[in-house]
């Protein structure tokens, strides 16, 4: 199985710049080295994966440290969009 591409959407991208320096360089070291790649070659299992109950599409997350990472993974064209990137005590309100 050849591993996923990912994909950083327009608000994931806006979320990480606007965290304080220390903080995204913190997330972005994380995210190249041990995220990314894990999601690449397994986007569905893993220590800090979670499926999300109720959403729709199917979203996952992915824990680090106390962000959380959420994601939509399309199978039939090997990409995963990573949707945004929140604190979790923001994380999960609608």
């Amino acid at each position: 199985m050849s591993e996923f591409r990912i994909f950083e959407t327009d608000e994931f991208t806006k979320k990480l710049e606007k965290l304080p320096k220390n903080e995204s360089g913190f997330l972005r070291r994380k995210l190249d080295i041990y995220a990314y790649p894990q999601i690449r070659s397994e986007p569905f299992y893993g220590k800090n994966i979670k499926k999300l109950k109720g959403y729709s599409p199917e979203t996952w997350r992915y824990r680090i440290g106390s962000y959380r990472l959420f994601y939509v993974v399309d199978s039939d064209e090997q990409i995963i969009y990573m949707l945004t990137i929140d604190a979790r005590k923001d994380a999960y309100r609608r």
